[in-house]
């Protein structure tokens, strides 16, 4: 298994509900038609008004994790290819304009690493 994540803000004007709405009625089938499958492609939407933290702790500065699983890192670099195809990359850039804050948007591959069942 490989895994990225994305750290993905809403545009300011946009309200959590609607946000969501868009990424996922709207957003996460355009990503699944254009790109190579993926073994599992997970939204997780922060809510903000519930979370333990520190005293001085900043609040988080995005609105979404979300986790791109692949079979290898082979299939990762197959996605990044499609990617980077020049009409499927304006598209996708196009969608996000949307919905998204594109000048905050942040992908890391991670070491995922997990005891007990899968969530």
């Amino acid at each position: 298994m490989f895994k990225a994540v994305a750290l993905l803000t809403r545009r300011a004007d946009l309200s959590r509900a609607a946000f969501i709405d868009y990424y996922e009625t709207r957003h996460v089938p355009l990503i699944t038609s254009l790109l190579p499958p993926f073994r599992e492609y997970r939204r997780n939407f922060l809510d903000h008004d519930d979370r333990v933290a520190g005293p001085d702790a900043p609040a988080a500065d995005f609105d979404v994790i979300s986790e791109f699983v692949f079979d290898d890192r082979a299939a990762y670099e197959d996605m990044l290819a499609a990617y980077a195809v020049p009409e499927t990359a304006r598209r996708i850039a196009a969608d996000e304009e949307n919905f998204l804050d594109r000048s905050r948007t942040r992908m890391y591959v991670v070491d995922a690493r997990g005891t007990g069942a899968e969530i």
